[in-house]
């Protein structure tokens, strides 16, 4: 899977790690040297959040954390699994239970 926010697009980064060896003149050495360079990624800080979708559909997206901070997307609310007629029943029976 793709590495890539489906809201703001961000996706990795390329960079190098620069290897250095010698004493900084500021500290009193004879200053430092590039002794080598190799390559990596900057990746992004990726979630998986389930998400209120426009079309009102929930489902779980990959979004960098800086969208989520941004509040670019609404989170999806807590599902209730009891409904209203089971509810009911649940009561109705404590009140038979209590008799």
């Amino acid at each position: 899977m793709a590495r890539i926010c489906e809201l703001t697009g961000k996706r990795p980064m390329k960079g190098s790690i620069i290897w250095r060896s010698g004493k900084p003149k500021k500290q009193g050495g004879i200053g430092t040297h590039v002794t080598a360079i190799t390559k990596r990624r900057f990746l992004p800080n990726l979630q998986r959040v389930k998400a209120l979708m426009p079309n009102g559909e929930v489902r779980y997206v990959r979004v960098a954390a800086s969208a989520i901070k941004k509040g670019l997307i609404t989170r999806a609310p807590r599902r209730n699994w009891k409904s209203g007629e089971s509810k009911k029943a649940l009561s109705g029976a404590a009140q038979k239970l209590n008799r």
